[in-house]
């Protein structure tokens, strides 16, 4: 009994208990716990049995699911985070079927340029939307906020001296409880438009299709949520969310329609495609960045270093023009609103950092010198270090929400997010009151770290006075009771000093509060809040050198850099986040301290987990494949990792057998396959089955006697009364005629259905040894959504036709329904004739991309990724020479071509190398007046190979179980 018994997963979970039980029954055969017990010594020995290393060490990660599944143990904690097999994957690769091909017939370059210019239109009409959505969120975020801070404050001066600070305190606790049950509301309707989107957008361009993660119902959910969740006073960013909206955006806009609005319909025929919309995502998210930092290079590298397997010149330039729109739209009407000058252009993104400059005159004053990088190396050290805390405990959060929390009803996690409000605005009002220090506004000491005058205004007009007199401020107000934005102007720009204490309180509690926030249920981004803990730290680290060791340094430079290495250790991103905070600060001298920092943060966070963004698709259960394979995985071949039990179809199927395998398997393509008769030379040898020299296994070889009993076994258990029993009866049909191409009058359309390959007909015990392991040829592949459009567009013959009667679809009409095509169970099964026959050929893909067995894994691992491919079929290609008699010379056989017209002369010895020959002798080919030589090759399919196949946790599951093996 082979290991791949187990592997066979599907998706739901009923499928995780039949595997569960195939464990329970395979568990005593396989003496795997040594391995077990060895994992768990290495465990112990690494981690020790502290909370923090089991938390954070690498080798102290339980092994997944699929490992333990595969071992012979299970772990009912972990299942969540086995890669789920109902998320779809999205077909980059174009399907060349024969609606396909008519449409490329009657294309010509005029046609092509005009599709390029909409291309180029869509794509800058997506940049403009998606900088007026940012407007629309920044306008209601300052208004809201402004309206709070203000009500809130005056009742605070008001209230400290007349003692009712708790009247203060309940104004506080009712605006933003108020705000967060508006946003926690707005995710009941819409779940996906929790958290940031950034997760699911990465996933979508790595190439998974995660269900309404683009919808326009989430676009709305997600863009009044945001404005809510912030102007609530939660810890969480408008950033992130900006990104999911961009995407969305370029999902849905060069698409015309939407599920939502259903009786608004345009007749748009253009990018009907999932290779398409991707690109467009692509765009839309690249604007997303550009719009929130305005940073149009750095959302264009965003988009390619973090999602996008397939990537291109063209592509580069469209997502480059659509950030630039979003950046200078957002500019543009920013800047007109908030200083009357439209088409000044000074405002450009939703998050500025402001400007990084000394003094005019200061001779002294420097932003940072080679002595500061050693510094700031340390920093990253810091950074990754606490980044890689706060994604330890975030991922055990999470784990407990998805627990104990979402399993409940929902009202549930409206409470929790009212709770987190609470705590969070109860720490701002108490510590902004009780914990602050009155601080001089002016420093008194030497101030070569001064900024323009014009910045230190308004940093000066947004300070606290809680209790404060005398030209001071409130330190400790200044950065909580302001918008986030305005504590990080702050912390970079305020010439004053901030007390240690109060920094180091403000990034515990900052620290810890933002952890809790992110993944409640609401829209929340991560950069902003990760951006203040760290500038909270860096200028801390500033403090200390200024005042302990009297060095001159510039101490917004080491909050900007405290900001990146915490944000670094989080979110693990390198070249994108360098070149966003570059164009944050606008200093190109910052580019060199903020790389070498951020690598330093990411080396060191990944030493003990993966960025929050990777934590979260892991605990969703997203396929994700990584950027490229570890070298090890090399001693695994295709052969290794496919999926061997397959279900097809032939090329002319009944009706019956389709609809039977479509509603009993949740597989999103079937091989197209038909019998290989004439050119078979195999016989059984002990448990091995020879065909044309290649050795299968007899348990993994796909063979029509098994693949039909598992079909049959299928019928017989569909609840139809149409359908069902029907593989007990016999079907005689007149056998083709012999000497016929059965292949060419398939493809020709005059086909009659091959005589005993019915896919509704049992095994007949009197097959021979032949019949029952005889592989079969593949031909294509067809996809589970054009098959469903041929049911119910009714096309197909009857038994006594010929398929030329068959109903011809047009390439419109097979995309007409995308992206939401119909499904099997919304088919009439009263409308149909069981005994009907649909011949799929002309919609099958003839020529999908393809591996052999002994392929390497890294090399399946990148034509896989960098393709785009959905489905990789595993076939062993054998070409053999045949010689076909067309005419008969005069003279007879003597030799096969002995008077040929260019002198070549084939007999027993005649090699491929002999045959280029005569092809470069003469431009006719193989002609030669007599003889036409062909080559036939034969495609026996053994295997699959999708995305499931390729994840890290797969590989690694299939590596072990290659080492049990040898």
């Amino acid at each position: 009994m082979s290991y791949e018994m187990i592997v066979e997963i599907q998706g739901g979970a009923c499928a995780r208990a039949l595997a569960k039980q195939r464990v329970r029954r395979l568990r005593t055969a396989w003496k795997t716990k040594r391995v077990v017990l060895c994992g768990v010594l290495l465990k112990m020995a690494c981690c020790g049995g502290c909370l923090c290393c089991q938390c954070c060490c690498n080798e102290g990660e339980t092994r997944t699911p699929e490992e333990l599944t595969i071992l012979g143990e299970t772990r009912e904690d972990d299942d969540e985070i086995l890669p789920r097999k109902d998320y779809e994957s999205l077909d980059y690769d174009r399907c060349i079927n024969e609606p396909f091909l008519e449409v490329l017939e009657g294309l010509d370059n005029k046609k092509a340029k005009k599709y390029e210019a909409i291309k180029w239109i869509l794509v800058f009409a997506i940049g403009v939307s998606t900088g007026l959505t940012g407007l629309f969120v920044d306008f209601f975020v300052r208004l809201f906020t402004q309206l709070k801070f203000s009500l809130v404050g005056q009742s605070v001066e008001e209230c400290s001296e007349n003692g009712c600070l708790a009247l203060s305190l309940l104004e506080l606790l009712a605006l933003n409880m108020m705000f967060i049950f508006i946003s926690s509301v707005l995710v009941l309707i819409e779940p996906v438009a929790a958290g940031s989107g950034i997760p699911e957008i990465k996933s979508y361009l790595n190439g998974v299709k995660i269900p309404g993660i683009v919808r326009l119902r989430t676009f709305i959910c997600k863009v009044t949520g945001v404005l809510f969740a912030v102007a609530g006073g939660l810890f969480v960013g408008k950033e992130g969310p900006m990104i999911h909206s961009g995407a969305i955006v370029g999902a849905g806009l060069p698409q015309f329609q939407s599920i939502t609005f259903k009786k608004i319909l345009f007749h748009f025929p253009y990018f009907r495609s999932d290779r398409d919309k991707r690109d467009f995502v692509s765009a839309g998210a690249a604007a997303g960045v550009a719009a929130a930092f305005g940073a149009p290079i750095g959302g264009t590298l965003f988009s390619l270093e973090e999602g996008s397997s397939f990537w291109n010149q063209a592509l580069t330039w469209k997502v480059l023009f659509c950030s630039m729109s979003a950046t200078f739209t957002l500019n543009f009407f920013r800047s007109g609103i908030n200083f009357s000058k439209w088409g000044s252009f000074q405002l450009p993104g939703l998050l500025n950092f402001g400007e990084f400059k000394c003094t005019d005159g200061d001779k002294s004053c420097h932003l940072w010198t080679a002595v500061d990088l050693a510094f700031f190396v340390l920093m990253g050290v810091a950074g990754g270090l606490l980044g890689a805390l706060f994604n330890c405990i975030n991922k055990r959060l999470a784990k407990y929400r998805m627990r104990n929390v979402h399993p409940k009803a929902r009202f549930v996690r409206v409470l929790e997010s009212l709770l987190v409000c609470m705590v969070t605005s109860l720490v701002i009002f108490i510590a902004s009151v009780t914990l602050g220090e009155c601080r001089d506004l002016v420093s008194t000491t030497n101030n070569n770290t001064s900024t323009q005058g014009s910045v230190n205004e308004e940093v000066n007009s947004t300070i606290r006075r809680f209790f404060c007199f005398n030209n001071t401020y409130n330190d400790m107000a200044t950065l909580f009771f302001n918008p986030q934005e305005v504590a990080i102007h702050q912390l970079f720009h305020q010439n004053a000093t901030f007390s240690p204490v109060t920094l180091s309180l403000f990034f515990v509690l900052y620290f810890f509060l933002s952890c809790w926030t992110y993944g409640v249920s609401v829209p929340s981004g991560l950069f902003v809040p990760s951006l203040l803990c760290g500038a909270s730290l860096g200028r801390l680290v500033a403090n200390i050198l200024k005042i302990n060791f009297h060095m001159q340094i510039y101490a917004g430079t080491f909050a900007l850099i405290g900001a990146a290495a915490f944000l670094g250790g989080v979110v693990r991103m390198t070249i994108s986040l360098t070149v966003i905070l570059i164009e944050s600060t606008n200093e190109i001298t910052y580019g060199l301290p903020i790389m070498i920092t951020l690598m330093v943060a990411k080396w060191t966070g990944d030493f003990f987990n993966e960025g929050i963004y990777d934590i979260h698709i892991h605990l969703k259960g997203v396929p994700l494949l990584e950027w490229e394979t570890e070298v090890e995985m090399d001693k695994l071949t295709a052969s290794d990792i496919m999926e061997p039990n397959l279900t097809y179809v032939y090329p002319h199927t009944r009706i019956q057998s389709l609809v039977s395998i479509l509603r009993t398997t949740v597989y999103h393509a079937f091989p197209v396959v038909t019998e290989n008769r004439d050119n078979e030379k195999e016989f059984m040898k002990g448990n091995i089955l020879i065909s044309n020299n290649i050795k299968f296994k007899k348990t993994s070889v796909l063979t029509r006697a098994g693949e039909q009993r598992r079909r049959c076994q299928s019928m017989k258990s569909y609840p139809s009364s149409e359908l069902r029993n029907v593989c007990d009866e016999q079907v005689v049909v007149e056998p083709a005629e012999e000497g016929q191409d059965i292949l060419q009058q398939m493809l020709e359309r005059r086909y009659v259905p091959y005589p005993n390959l019915y896919p509704d007909q049992s095994p007949s015990e009197e097959w021979t040894m032949e019949e029952r392991f005889r592989p079969l040829t593949f031909h294509g592949l067809i996809l589970r959504s054009q098959l469903v459009n041929l049911l119910i567009r009714g096309v197909c013959y009857a038994e006594n036709q010929s398929s030329a009667s068959q109903p011809r679809l047009s390439h419109s009409e097979m995309t007409e329904d995308y992206p939401r095509f119909p499904d099997i169970h919304d088919l009439d099964l009263a409308l149909l004739n069981p005994r009907m026959i649909v011949d799929v050929t002309p919609y099958m893909n003839p020529s999908p991309y393809t591996v052999s067995p002994n392929t390497r894994v890294s090399q399946v691992f990148n034509l896989f990724r960098t393709m785009g491919l959905r489905h990789l079929p595993v076939v062993n290609a054998e070409g053999e020479f045949h010689p076909v008699e067309d005419r008969i010379h005069h003279a007879g056989m003597d030799g096969l071509l002995r008077n040929c017209a260019t002198g070549c002369r084939v007999d027993e010895a005649f090699t491929m190398d002999d045959l280029v020959d005569s092809i470069s002798a003469d431009t006719s080919g193989l002609r030669c007046g007599h003889v036409q030589l062909r080559i036939v090759f034969i495609t026996p399919i053994v295997g699959i190979i999708t995305r499931h196949n390729l994840t890290h946790e797969f590989l690694v599951a299939k590596l072990r179980q290659h080492y049990i093996t040898i």
